[in-house]
Protein backbone atom coordinates (compact mmCIF):
# COMPACT_ATOMS: atom_id res chain seq x y z
CA UNK A 1 0.00 0.00 0.00
CA UNK A 2 1.63 3.47 -1.15
CA UNK A 3 0.43 6.47 -0.17
CA UNK A 4 1.66 10.05 -2.00
CA UNK A 5 2.36 13.04 0.32
CA UNK A 6 -0.24 15.16 -1.57
CA UNK A 7 -2.55 12.79 -0.46
CA UNK A 8 -1.24 12.65 3.11
CA UNK A 9 -1.35 16.38 3.65
CA UNK A 10 -5.25 16.68 1.98
CA UNK A 11 -6.24 14.23 4.80
CA UNK A 12 -5.07 16.34 7.32
CA UNK A 13 -6.29 19.05 5.71
CA UNK A 14 -9.86 17.82 5.81
CA UNK A 15 -9.92 17.26 9.98
CA UNK A 16 -9.05 14.84 12.72
CA UNK A 17 -11.58 12.68 11.71
CA UNK A 18 -9.82 11.81 8.36
CA UNK A 19 -6.58 11.53 9.48
CA UNK A 20 -8.26 9.14 12.17
CA UNK A 21 -9.89 7.02 9.69
CA UNK A 22 -6.38 6.86 7.52
CA UNK A 23 -4.60 5.96 10.25
CA UNK A 24 -7.25 2.82 11.14
CA UNK A 25 -7.07 1.88 7.38
CA UNK A 26 -3.61 1.81 7.90
CA UNK A 27 -3.57 -0.12 11.10
CA UNK A 28 -6.08 -3.03 9.22
CA UNK A 29 -3.85 -3.25 6.57
CA UNK A 30 -1.01 -3.81 8.56
CA UNK A 31 -2.97 -6.20 11.31
CA UNK A 32 -3.75 -8.37 7.98
CA UNK A 33 -0.53 -8.28 6.28
CA UNK A 34 0.93 -9.37 10.10
CA UNK A 35 -1.23 -12.58 10.05
CA UNK A 36 -0.42 -13.75 6.42
CA UNK A 37 2.97 -13.46 7.34
CA UNK A 38 2.73 -15.56 10.43
CA UNK A 39 1.06 -17.83 8.37
CA UNK A 40 3.21 -17.91 5.77
CA UNK A 41 6.58 -18.16 8.39
CA UNK A 42 4.85 -21.03 10.23
CA UNK A 43 4.01 -22.47 6.85
CA UNK A 44 8.01 -22.31 5.68
CA UNK A 45 8.98 -23.53 9.09
CA UNK A 46 7.24 -26.56 8.85
CA UNK A 47 8.82 -27.42 5.57
CA UNK A 48 12.12 -26.34 7.17
CA UNK A 49 11.92 -29.19 9.28
CA UNK A 50 10.38 -31.59 6.83
CA UNK A 51 13.37 -31.09 4.67
CA UNK A 52 16.03 -31.55 8.05
CA UNK A 53 14.16 -34.64 8.88
CA UNK A 54 14.54 -35.95 5.04
CA UNK A 55 17.66 -34.54 5.14
CA UNK A 56 18.85 -36.82 8.50
CA UNK A 57 17.02 -39.58 7.06
CA UNK A 58 18.56 -38.93 3.48
CA UNK A 59 22.36 -38.94 5.42
CA UNK A 60 21.34 -42.00 7.71
CA UNK A 61 20.70 -43.79 4.70
CA UNK A 62 23.70 -42.32 2.47
CA UNK A 63 26.14 -43.23 5.42
CA UNK A 64 24.69 -47.06 5.41
CA UNK A 65 24.67 -47.13 1.83
CA UNK A 66 28.22 -46.07 1.53
CA UNK A 67 29.56 -48.69 4.31
CA UNK A 68 27.72 -51.36 2.75
CA UNK A 69 29.03 -50.47 -0.83
CA UNK A 70 32.57 -50.72 1.36
CA UNK A 71 31.90 -53.60 2.71
CA UNK A 72 30.70 -54.98 -0.77
CA UNK A 73 33.99 -53.87 -2.46
CA UNK A 74 35.86 -55.52 0.98
CA UNK A 75 34.56 -58.56 -0.15
CA UNK A 76 36.16 -58.78 -3.85
CA UNK A 77 39.39 -58.24 -1.93
CA UNK A 78 39.37 -60.58 0.25
CA UNK A 79 40.75 -63.92 -0.77
CA UNK A 80 42.34 -66.74 1.12
CA UNK A 81 45.59 -65.09 2.90
CA UNK A 82 43.66 -62.09 4.08
CA UNK A 83 40.44 -63.83 5.07
CA UNK A 84 38.66 -67.00 6.31
CA UNK A 85 38.28 -67.71 2.51
CA UNK A 86 39.24 -71.69 1.42
CA UNK A 87 42.49 -71.62 -1.51
CA UNK A 88 39.51 -73.18 -3.91
CA UNK A 89 37.59 -69.47 -3.91
CA UNK A 90 41.00 -67.87 -5.40
CA UNK A 91 40.26 -68.89 -9.39
CA UNK A 92 43.34 -68.06 -10.95
CA UNK A 93 44.14 -65.21 -9.09
CA UNK A 94 47.40 -65.14 -8.11
CA UNK A 95 47.75 -63.85 -3.49
CA UNK A 96 51.38 -63.00 -2.12
CA UNK A 97 52.58 -65.44 -0.09
CA UNK A 98 52.57 -65.05 3.44
CA UNK A 99 55.66 -67.00 3.68
CA UNK A 100 59.24 -65.17 4.58
CA UNK A 101 61.81 -65.02 1.98
CA UNK A 102 64.93 -66.91 3.26
CA UNK A 103 67.58 -65.75 0.40
CA UNK A 104 68.31 -69.72 -0.40
CA UNK A 105 67.94 -71.07 -3.39
CA UNK A 106 65.67 -73.41 -4.17
CA UNK A 107 65.98 -77.33 -3.46
CA UNK A 108 68.16 -79.80 -1.78
CA UNK A 109 70.26 -77.47 0.73
CA UNK A 110 74.53 -77.33 0.62
CA UNK A 111 75.06 -80.26 3.42
CA UNK A 112 71.71 -82.09 2.51
CA UNK A 113 71.92 -86.33 2.18
CA UNK A 114 70.16 -87.06 -0.91
CA UNK A 115 67.77 -89.29 -1.55
CA UNK A 116 68.11 -91.69 -4.67
CA UNK A 117 67.43 -95.32 -5.87
CA UNK A 118 69.93 -97.50 -4.18
CA UNK A 119 71.01 -101.28 -5.28
CA UNK A 120 70.25 -103.78 -2.41
CA UNK A 121 72.34 -106.88 -1.69
CA UNK A 122 69.80 -109.67 -2.12
CA UNK A 123 67.51 -109.14 -5.55
CA UNK A 124 64.81 -111.34 -5.78
CA UNK A 125 66.09 -112.62 -9.14
CA UNK A 126 69.26 -112.85 -10.75
CA UNK A 127 69.42 -112.60 -14.89
CA UNK A 128 73.29 -113.30 -15.18
CA UNK A 129 74.56 -112.17 -19.34
CA UNK A 130 77.57 -114.00 -20.66
CA UNK A 131 79.83 -112.44 -23.51
CA UNK A 132 79.85 -115.31 -26.98
CA UNK A 133 82.75 -114.12 -28.48
CA UNK A 134 85.72 -111.80 -28.10
CA UNK A 135 85.25 -108.35 -29.42
CA UNK A 136 88.47 -107.86 -30.50
CA UNK A 137 89.89 -111.14 -32.06
CA UNK A 138 86.14 -113.05 -32.04
CA UNK A 139 87.33 -116.61 -30.39
CA UNK A 140 84.72 -118.25 -28.30
CA UNK A 141 84.06 -117.27 -24.79
CA UNK A 142 82.00 -119.81 -23.87
CA UNK A 143 84.18 -121.88 -21.66
CA UNK A 144 86.44 -119.08 -20.47
CA UNK A 145 85.78 -118.55 -16.75
CA UNK A 146 84.61 -115.31 -15.47
CA UNK A 147 86.83 -112.77 -13.52
CA UNK A 148 84.20 -110.40 -12.55
CA UNK A 149 81.23 -109.13 -13.38
CA UNK A 150 79.12 -105.13 -13.16
CA UNK A 151 75.77 -105.23 -11.74
CA UNK A 152 72.95 -103.20 -12.76
CA UNK A 153 69.82 -103.70 -11.11
CA UNK A 154 66.26 -102.90 -12.32
CA UNK A 155 63.09 -102.31 -9.71
CA UNK A 156 59.78 -102.76 -10.96
CA UNK A 157 56.24 -104.71 -9.98
CA UNK A 158 55.32 -107.36 -11.26
CA UNK A 159 52.13 -108.09 -12.88
CA UNK A 160 49.25 -108.38 -10.19
CA UNK A 161 46.70 -110.92 -10.51
CA UNK A 162 43.69 -112.17 -8.13
CA UNK A 163 44.28 -115.18 -6.84
CA UNK A 164 41.72 -117.89 -5.61
CA UNK A 165 41.85 -120.22 -3.01
CA UNK A 166 39.73 -123.14 -2.93
CA UNK A 167 38.93 -124.25 0.68
CA UNK A 168 37.62 -127.66 0.51
CA UNK A 169 35.80 -129.54 3.73
CA UNK A 170 36.60 -133.30 3.57
CA UNK A 171 33.56 -135.24 4.88
CA UNK A 172 34.81 -138.63 6.52
CA UNK A 173 32.50 -141.38 7.96
CA UNK A 174 33.21 -143.03 11.33
CA UNK A 175 34.29 -146.76 10.79
CA UNK A 176 32.88 -147.94 14.43
CA UNK A 177 29.87 -146.24 14.56
CA UNK A 178 29.07 -144.73 10.84
CA UNK A 179 28.24 -140.94 11.76
CA UNK A 180 28.91 -138.74 9.10
CA UNK A 181 31.83 -136.29 10.06
CA UNK A 182 32.66 -132.65 7.75
CA UNK A 183 35.67 -130.35 8.56
CA UNK A 184 34.94 -126.76 9.82
CA UNK A 185 35.75 -123.95 7.28
CA UNK A 186 37.89 -121.21 8.59
CA UNK A 187 36.44 -118.46 10.17
CA UNK A 188 35.27 -115.71 7.49
CA UNK A 189 34.81 -118.43 4.95
CA UNK A 190 30.72 -118.31 4.53
CA UNK A 191 30.00 -118.56 0.98
CA UNK A 192 30.56 -120.44 -2.01
CA UNK A 193 32.73 -117.63 -3.70
CA UNK A 194 33.52 -114.35 -2.04
CA UNK A 195 36.61 -111.89 -1.71
CA UNK A 196 39.04 -112.11 0.67
CA UNK A 197 40.54 -109.27 2.93
CA UNK A 198 43.36 -108.03 0.84
CA UNK A 199 40.71 -106.75 -1.53
CA UNK A 200 38.79 -105.46 0.14
CA UNK A 201 41.49 -103.93 1.94
CA UNK A 202 42.50 -102.26 -1.82
CA UNK A 203 38.66 -101.40 -2.44
CA UNK A 204 38.89 -99.17 1.23
CA UNK A 205 42.14 -97.88 0.48
CA UNK A 206 41.59 -96.47 -3.09
CA UNK A 207 38.33 -95.38 -1.73
CA UNK A 208 38.85 -93.97 1.69
CA UNK A 209 42.44 -93.29 1.33
CA UNK A 210 42.81 -91.97 -2.51
CA UNK A 211 39.02 -90.30 -2.49
CA UNK A 212 38.52 -92.58 -5.89
CA UNK A 213 35.28 -92.35 -7.41
CA UNK A 214 33.01 -95.72 -7.48
CA UNK A 215 33.41 -96.76 -11.00
CA UNK A 216 37.16 -95.41 -11.31
CA UNK A 217 37.94 -97.94 -8.83
CA UNK A 218 36.32 -100.74 -10.14
CA UNK A 219 38.08 -99.93 -13.38
CA UNK A 220 41.49 -99.60 -11.60
CA UNK A 221 40.69 -103.10 -10.51
CA UNK A 222 40.21 -104.27 -13.95
CA UNK A 223 43.30 -102.68 -15.16
CA UNK A 224 45.37 -103.46 -12.29
CA UNK A 225 44.01 -107.60 -11.01
CA UNK A 226 42.13 -108.45 -14.42
CA UNK A 227 39.27 -108.34 -12.67
CA UNK A 228 36.95 -105.97 -12.66
CA UNK A 229 34.72 -105.50 -9.17
CA UNK A 230 31.51 -103.97 -8.59
CA UNK A 231 30.07 -100.87 -7.26
CA UNK A 232 28.02 -102.79 -5.03
CA UNK A 233 31.23 -104.96 -3.67
CA UNK A 234 33.19 -101.50 -2.71
CA UNK A 235 30.46 -100.53 -0.97
CA UNK A 236 29.39 -103.43 0.94
CA UNK A 237 33.59 -103.25 1.62
CA UNK A 238 33.35 -100.06 3.24
CA UNK A 239 29.82 -101.22 5.15
CA UNK A 240 31.71 -103.85 6.81
CA UNK A 241 34.52 -101.95 7.57
CA UNK A 242 32.69 -99.57 9.20
CA UNK A 243 30.84 -102.03 11.38
CA UNK A 244 34.66 -103.06 12.06
CA UNK A 245 35.69 -99.86 13.62
CA UNK A 246 32.58 -98.95 15.97
CA UNK A 247 34.86 -100.02 19.45
CA UNK A 248 37.79 -97.81 17.61
CA UNK A 249 35.72 -94.42 17.43
CA UNK A 250 35.10 -95.09 20.48
CA UNK A 251 37.93 -95.33 21.98
CA UNK A 252 39.10 -92.53 20.11
CA UNK A 253 36.03 -90.25 21.44
CA UNK A 254 37.03 -91.39 24.81
CA UNK A 255 40.75 -90.73 24.54
CA UNK A 256 40.44 -86.87 23.07
CA UNK A 257 38.05 -86.36 25.85
CA UNK A 258 41.33 -87.00 28.10
CA UNK A 259 43.83 -85.14 25.54
CA UNK A 260 44.84 -82.28 27.20
CA UNK A 261 44.84 -80.14 24.31
CA UNK A 262 42.53 -80.97 21.09
CA UNK A 263 41.98 -78.74 17.76
CA UNK A 264 38.13 -78.51 16.67
CA UNK A 265 36.39 -77.13 13.47
CA UNK A 266 33.32 -77.50 11.40
CA UNK A 267 32.68 -77.35 7.57
CA UNK A 268 29.75 -77.78 5.08
CA UNK A 269 29.62 -80.96 3.14
CA UNK A 270 26.84 -82.06 0.90
CA UNK A 271 24.58 -84.80 2.20
CA UNK A 272 21.62 -85.97 0.05
CA UNK A 273 21.59 -83.04 -2.28
CA UNK A 274 21.82 -80.45 1.15
CA UNK A 275 24.41 -78.27 2.56
CA UNK A 276 25.54 -80.36 6.42
CA UNK A 277 27.98 -80.04 8.33
CA UNK A 278 31.18 -81.98 9.10
CA UNK A 279 32.77 -81.69 12.53
CA UNK A 280 36.24 -82.48 13.30
CA UNK A 281 38.25 -83.07 16.78
CA UNK A 282 41.54 -84.04 16.83
CA UNK A 283 45.03 -83.79 18.39
CA UNK A 284 48.73 -85.08 17.21
CA UNK A 285 48.11 -89.20 17.97
CA UNK A 286 44.28 -88.75 17.39
CA UNK A 287 41.23 -87.88 14.65
CA UNK A 288 37.60 -87.92 14.54
CA UNK A 289 35.06 -87.17 12.11
CA UNK A 290 31.59 -86.72 12.90
CA UNK A 291 28.64 -85.71 10.00
CA UNK A 292 25.29 -83.79 11.69
CA UNK A 293 22.45 -81.52 9.41
CA UNK A 294 23.54 -79.46 13.09
CA UNK A 295 26.22 -76.62 12.77
CA UNK A 296 26.52 -75.64 16.41
CA UNK A 297 25.85 -77.14 19.94
CA UNK A 298 23.40 -79.98 19.10
CA UNK A 299 25.90 -81.71 17.26
CA UNK A 300 28.71 -81.05 19.83
CA UNK A 301 26.59 -82.53 22.43
CA UNK A 302 25.99 -85.46 20.20
CA UNK A 303 29.52 -86.55 20.01
CA UNK A 304 29.94 -86.29 23.92
CA UNK A 305 33.67 -84.87 23.50
CA UNK A 306 33.48 -81.49 24.18
CA UNK A 307 30.78 -81.66 26.81
CA UNK A 308 33.22 -83.87 29.25
CA UNK A 309 36.67 -82.00 27.64
CA UNK A 310 38.41 -80.15 30.41
CA UNK A 311 41.41 -79.32 28.54
CA UNK A 312 41.98 -76.58 26.51
CA UNK A 313 39.97 -76.72 23.09
CA UNK A 314 41.36 -74.73 19.96
CA UNK A 315 39.07 -72.88 17.45
CA UNK A 316 38.64 -70.46 14.85
CA UNK A 317 35.93 -68.17 17.31
CA UNK A 318 33.20 -69.76 16.70
CA UNK A 319 30.63 -69.04 19.19
CA UNK A 320 29.16 -72.58 20.62
CA UNK A 321 32.87 -73.84 21.19
CA UNK A 322 32.94 -70.89 23.76
CA UNK A 323 30.00 -72.18 25.61
CA UNK A 324 31.44 -75.68 26.76
CA UNK A 325 33.51 -75.20 30.13
CA UNK A 326 36.68 -75.56 28.97
CA UNK A 327 39.94 -73.51 28.73
CA UNK A 328 39.99 -72.10 24.87
CA UNK A 329 42.80 -70.96 22.39
CA UNK A 330 41.81 -68.89 19.37
CA UNK A 331 43.39 -69.71 15.87
CA UNK A 332 45.86 -67.00 15.58
CA UNK A 333 46.18 -67.40 11.60
CA UNK A 334 42.20 -66.03 11.32
CA UNK A 335 43.63 -63.65 12.84
CA UNK A 336 46.23 -62.74 10.72
CA UNK A 337 44.36 -62.93 8.00
CA UNK A 338 41.85 -60.23 9.35
CA UNK A 339 44.69 -58.37 10.32
CA UNK A 340 46.11 -58.50 7.00
CA UNK A 341 43.10 -57.41 5.48
CA UNK A 342 42.77 -54.21 7.66
CA UNK A 343 46.50 -53.13 7.04
CA UNK A 344 46.28 -53.58 3.20
CA UNK A 345 42.77 -52.85 2.11
CA UNK A 346 41.74 -50.65 4.65
CA UNK A 347 44.84 -48.93 5.89
CA UNK A 348 44.82 -49.51 9.33
CA UNK A 349 48.18 -49.15 11.13
CA UNK A 350 47.37 -50.57 14.34
CA UNK A 351 46.79 -54.07 12.70
CA UNK A 352 50.38 -54.38 10.80
CA UNK A 353 52.04 -53.76 14.11
CA UNK A 354 49.82 -56.87 15.80
CA UNK A 355 50.35 -58.91 13.11
CA UNK A 356 53.89 -58.38 13.43
CA UNK A 357 53.82 -58.54 17.67
CA UNK A 358 51.82 -61.90 16.93
CA UNK A 359 54.33 -63.51 14.81
CA UNK A 360 57.10 -62.40 17.32
CA UNK A 361 55.71 -63.89 20.06
CA UNK A 362 55.44 -66.93 18.21
CA UNK A 363 58.59 -66.66 17.23
CA UNK A 364 60.02 -66.40 20.27
CA UNK A 365 58.04 -69.29 22.10
CA UNK A 366 59.16 -71.41 19.03
CA UNK A 367 62.65 -70.81 20.10
CA UNK A 368 62.16 -70.98 23.94
CA UNK A 369 60.10 -74.65 22.88
CA UNK A 370 63.25 -75.72 21.29
CA UNK A 371 65.20 -75.63 24.45
CA UNK A 372 62.62 -77.70 26.65
CA UNK A 373 61.11 -75.17 28.47
CA UNK A 374 57.10 -75.19 28.90
CA UNK A 375 56.38 -71.84 28.33
CA UNK A 376 58.16 -67.91 28.01
CA UNK A 377 59.61 -66.30 30.56
CA UNK A 378 57.82 -64.06 33.26
CA UNK A 379 59.83 -60.69 31.78
CA UNK A 380 59.38 -61.84 27.94
CA UNK A 381 55.57 -62.27 28.66
CA UNK A 382 55.02 -59.02 30.08
CA UNK A 383 57.03 -57.10 27.23
CA UNK A 384 54.73 -58.59 24.78
CA UNK A 385 51.67 -58.30 26.85
CA UNK A 386 52.40 -54.51 27.61
CA UNK A 387 52.87 -54.10 23.86
CA UNK A 388 49.57 -55.95 23.14
CA UNK A 389 47.45 -53.55 25.13
CA UNK A 390 49.27 -50.54 24.06
CA UNK A 391 48.76 -51.49 19.74
CA UNK A 392 45.02 -52.38 20.84
CA UNK A 393 44.75 -48.48 22.84
CA UNK A 394 46.35 -47.33 19.08
CA UNK A 395 43.55 -49.64 17.68
CA UNK A 396 40.52 -47.89 19.45
CA UNK A 397 41.59 -44.25 19.30
CA UNK A 398 41.47 -44.95 15.53
CA UNK A 399 38.12 -46.76 14.96
CA UNK A 400 35.65 -44.86 17.71
CA UNK A 401 32.32 -46.18 18.56
CA UNK A 402 30.10 -44.38 15.56
CA UNK A 403 28.38 -40.96 17.38
CA UNK A 404 24.75 -41.66 17.03
CA UNK A 405 23.29 -38.80 18.56
CA UNK A 406 20.44 -37.00 16.60
CA UNK A 407 20.11 -40.30 14.02
CA UNK A 408 16.85 -41.79 14.23
CA UNK A 409 17.05 -44.84 16.12
CA UNK A 410 16.86 -48.44 14.63
CA UNK A 411 15.73 -51.43 15.61
CA UNK A 412 18.71 -54.35 16.93
CA UNK A 413 22.07 -53.73 18.00
CA UNK A 414 24.34 -50.85 16.04
CA UNK A 415 26.54 -52.35 13.32
CA UNK A 416 30.57 -51.82 14.13
CA UNK A 417 33.12 -51.84 11.32
CA UNK A 418 35.21 -54.69 10.92
CA UNK A 419 38.01 -53.32 13.23
CA UNK A 420 36.44 -52.58 15.77
CA UNK A 421 34.49 -55.67 16.25
CA UNK A 422 38.21 -57.54 15.28
CA UNK A 423 39.69 -55.38 18.13
CA UNK A 424 36.86 -56.07 21.14
CA UNK A 425 37.54 -59.55 19.99
CA UNK A 426 41.31 -59.19 20.74
CA UNK A 427 40.87 -56.61 24.11
CA UNK A 428 38.14 -59.35 25.83
CA UNK A 429 39.94 -62.71 24.48
CA UNK A 430 43.36 -61.76 25.24
CA UNK A 431 44.34 -64.91 27.40
CA UNK A 432 42.77 -67.28 24.47
CA UNK A 433 44.40 -65.24 21.77
CA UNK A 434 48.26 -65.15 23.76
CA UNK A 435 47.51 -69.09 25.22
CA UNK A 436 50.76 -70.12 22.93
CA UNK A 437 52.81 -68.48 24.86
CA UNK A 438 51.29 -69.82 28.76
CA UNK A 439 51.48 -73.11 27.70
CA UNK A 440 53.94 -74.29 25.00
CA UNK A 441 51.15 -77.70 24.36
CA UNK A 442 48.89 -74.79 23.05
CA UNK A 443 49.72 -74.15 19.23
CA UNK A 444 49.78 -70.88 17.25
CA UNK A 445 47.00 -71.76 14.89
CA UNK A 446 44.22 -74.15 14.30
CA UNK A 447 46.05 -75.47 11.26
CA UNK A 448 45.87 -79.65 12.60
CA UNK A 449 41.91 -79.30 12.66
CA UNK A 450 42.01 -77.32 8.93
CA UNK A 451 44.57 -80.01 7.36
CA UNK A 452 42.29 -83.16 9.18
CA UNK A 453 38.80 -81.33 7.40
CA UNK A 454 40.59 -80.62 4.04
CA UNK A 455 40.12 -84.24 3.72
CA UNK A 456 36.65 -83.84 3.41
CA UNK A 457 36.46 -81.18 1.12
CA UNK A 458 38.99 -83.21 -1.35
CA UNK A 459 36.63 -85.75 -1.60
CA UNK A 460 33.53 -84.14 -2.46
CA UNK A 461 35.59 -82.64 -4.96
CA UNK A 462 36.83 -85.63 -6.59
CA UNK A 463 33.85 -87.71 -5.95
CA UNK A 464 30.93 -85.34 -5.68
CA UNK A 465 28.47 -85.25 -2.62
CA UNK A 466 27.08 -88.14 -0.22
CA UNK A 467 23.99 -89.58 -1.34
CA UNK A 468 22.79 -91.45 2.19
CA UNK A 469 23.98 -90.65 5.81
CA UNK A 470 24.73 -93.95 6.30
CA UNK A 471 27.46 -93.30 3.38
CA UNK A 472 28.48 -90.70 4.92
CA UNK A 473 29.16 -92.32 8.32
CA UNK A 474 30.92 -94.62 7.08
CA UNK A 475 33.38 -92.24 5.72
CA UNK A 476 33.99 -90.01 9.18
CA UNK A 477 34.53 -93.85 10.65
CA UNK A 478 37.49 -95.27 7.56
CA UNK A 479 38.74 -91.63 7.62
CA UNK A 480 39.07 -91.11 11.33
CA UNK A 481 40.49 -94.66 11.30
CA UNK A 482 43.12 -93.76 8.34
CA UNK A 483 44.07 -90.07 9.73
CA UNK A 484 44.86 -91.67 13.24
CA UNK A 485 47.33 -94.41 11.62
CA UNK A 486 48.99 -92.42 9.67
CA UNK A 487 49.87 -89.66 12.63
CA UNK A 488 51.10 -93.05 14.70
CA UNK A 489 53.83 -93.65 11.62
CA UNK A 490 51.54 -97.10 10.71
CA UNK A 491 50.93 -98.17 7.17
CA UNK A 492 47.64 -97.03 5.76
CA UNK A 493 47.12 -99.93 3.83
CA UNK A 494 48.77 -102.45 6.60
CA UNK A 495 46.44 -100.82 8.87
CA UNK A 496 43.00 -101.13 6.70
CA UNK A 497 44.01 -104.95 6.27
CA UNK A 498 44.67 -105.85 9.91
CA UNK A 499 41.02 -103.92 10.80
CA UNK A 500 39.67 -106.66 7.69
CA UNK A 501 41.50 -109.32 10.07
CA UNK A 502 40.05 -108.33 12.94
CA UNK A 503 42.58 -106.98 14.69
CA UNK A 504 42.20 -103.02 13.96
CA UNK A 505 44.51 -100.34 15.71
CA UNK A 506 43.38 -99.24 19.04
CA UNK A 507 44.70 -95.89 20.65
CA UNK A 508 45.33 -97.31 24.51
CA UNK A 509 46.70 -94.13 26.15
CA UNK A 510 46.12 -90.30 25.83
CA UNK A 511 48.64 -88.41 25.08
CA UNK A 512 50.74 -86.62 27.86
Amino acid sequence: MHIERKEIIAVYEEGPNAVVRLVESLVATISSLTEQFSAEVADLRTQVAALKEKNERLECENRDLTDRVRDLEARLKMNSRNSSKPPSSDGFMKTPQQRKKTGKPPGGQKGHEGHNLKMVEDPDWIVTHSPEYCACCGRSLSRVKATGCERRQVFDIPRIRLEVTEHRSQIKRCPGCGQENKAEFPSGVEAPAQYGSNTKTWAAYLTGYQHIPLKRTCEIFADMFGHPLSEATVIGANRALSTILIPFEEQVKMELSRSPVINVDETGIRIEGRTRWLHVASSKKLTFYGAHPNRGRKAMDEFAILPRYQGCAVHDFWSPYLSYPCSHALCNAHLLRELAFLEEERGEKWAGKMKKLLRKANDAANERKAKGYKGLARSEKKKFEKRYERILAEGFGDNPLPDIRGQPKKRGRRQKTKARNLLERLRDYRHEVLKFMNDFQVPFDNNLAENDIRMAKLQQKISGCFRTWEGVRAFCRIRGYISTVRKNDIRVIDALNNAFEGEPFMPVTAEA
